[in-house]
């Protein structure tokens, strides 16, 4: 066994121990739970700001200047409280996936979250309003609170169920009370903790923990992430995932969707404030849509461009059946029958093209913002199973499907000599088998 295959063993290993971890799998599938939320509060924020010429003057002659006040409404109640749904996603799915009482967790979870905000918001007079809950801290910016309170709480509620801590009722008590009495020695193991946490953060630290938190680790993160280099690593990892057999997209987005989330809401915010994002050093480049959209058409790889290629190029039977397969479900950015068809799992000849065709896609579109061709992303987003050139127009106008269709040239380039390789070896393949045929 040579020192590579020794290397992409363990590390295959490593992953799919990852890919495992109760933890791991509770964030990922949490925040695919989220998508509804997302997407569904996209389609306004699309409406409201579709990139047409004249679009938002004839929508405002025919329904008044204030036409954007309610689909912004629905955009607020969706990526605005985004850390509410996180919350009550993970608690959920962490204590499912442990057998335990996932809808009480979740309550207490909520609750905690609520606890440990912002007391209440400051005016614009200088005037404190307190009794209110500070919507900046329920959205994106108070995301790793809620992942916080999420695992906290996850883990409380585990930790008393496995030690049968709790108050124990006799048997004729209805189900729901006992259900009730079960969660009360978590709940007040939970509450009793934030509120102490809250008063170090309140007296001592002069500030509350979604505030710390979010100076401390959030800001950072998201400021790594929105990097030409951090772009890459994000890109290409979960190429090399899942080129290793491991759903890239899924394990990297249970880290980085947080991040890139918050950096697409931020922009939306500015949006909202009146401020346009092209040129506006606040903006961030690095958004969802540049790694949901612009890095993977035809799915992760950008595997469209590995379909033109072999429309190209292909000559075997074996890479055209692929190719024809899998045409249709990759016009929707599902690339699963090439992953694991042609393969693309573990096949040498493909791991270059595979990641470099992504990574050059994300350098083409983070430079056509930072030079001003097309402006940052704001918060509208449409699903991953858009079309490419579709999605590309309907979030960015001319200039995203034009960065698309750049992306898909460039991606087919990078992929043509080494499916030329991949079908030569199919045709002798093909050849050796057909003269054995003959032979018999």
């Amino acid at each position: 066994m040579t020192n590579w295959q020794i290397f992409l063993d363990k590390f295959t290993e490593a992953m799919s121990r990852l890919g495992n971890i109760r933890t791991a799998m509770a964030l990922r599938d949490a925040f695919a739970l989220t998508m509804p939320f997302t997407i569904g509060g996209s389609i306004f924020l699309l409406i409201a700001y579709l990139p047409i010429p004249g679009y938002p003057e004839f929508m405002a002659s025919t329904f008044g200047a204030n036409w954007t006040d309610s689909l912004n409404a629905v955009a607020s109640g969706t990526f605005g409280a985004l850390a509410l749904v996180v919350v009550v996603s993970i608690t959920h799915r962490r204590i499912y996936l442990d057998g335990g009482d996932a809808a009480l967790a979740s309550i207490t979870a909520l609750t905690t979250f609520i606890i440990l905000l912002p007391p209440g918001i400051m005016a614009d007079n200088g005037d404190f309003i307190g009794g209110v809950i500070p919507r900046t801290w329920i959205g994106a910016n108070g995301i790793f609170t809620a992942m916080f309170v999420a695992f906290f709480v996850s883990y409380v509620f585990s930790f008393c169920d496995k030690k049968n801590l709790g108050i124990k009722m006799p048997e004729s008590v209805p189900m729901e009370i006992v259900r009730a009495f079960n969660a009360f020695t978590p709940a007040m193991i939970c509450f009793t903790s934030v509120a102490v946490v809250y008063g170090i953060c309140h007296h001592v630290l002069d500030t509350t923990l979604p505030e710390l938190f979010f100076k401390i680790i959030q800001a950072p993160l998201q400021g790594l992430s929105d990097t030409l280099a951090g772009g890459v690593v994000i890109t290409a990892l979960q190429s090399v995932l899942f080129w290793a057999g491991i759903h890239g997209p899924n394990v990297v987005g249970a880290i980085v969707n947080p991040l890139l989330l918050a950096n697409t809401w931020e922009n939306q915010q500015l949006v909202e404030l009146g401020q346009t994002l092209a040129g506006n050093p606040a903006a961030h480049i690095f958004t969802q849509q540049i790694n949901e959209s612009f890095t993977k058409a035809g799915g992760c790889g950008l595997t469209m461009g590995f379909l033109i290629a072999s429309y190209f190029a292909a000559k075997s039977e074996q890479m055209k059946t692929v190719s024809k397969i899998a045409l249709v479900p990759g016009l929707f950015n599902i690339n699963e029958p090439i992953i694991f068809g042609l393969p693309i799992v573990f096949n040498p000849y493909m791991l270059v093209p595979y990641i470099l065709a992504p990574v050059l896609a994300m350098i083409i579109t983070y430079l056509s913002i930072e030079w001003g061709f097309m402006a940052p992303f704001s918060g509208s987003q449409v699903p991953w199973t858009t079309p490419t050139i579709i999605s590309g127009f309907l979030l960015n106008g001319w200039q995203g499907a034009a960065v698309q269709i750049l992306n898909l040239i460039v991606s087919t380039l990078v992929y043509l000599p080494f499916v030329k390789m991949q079908d030569n070896i199919f045709l002798e393949e093909e050849e050796a088998q057909k003269g054995i045929t003959d032979e018999v």
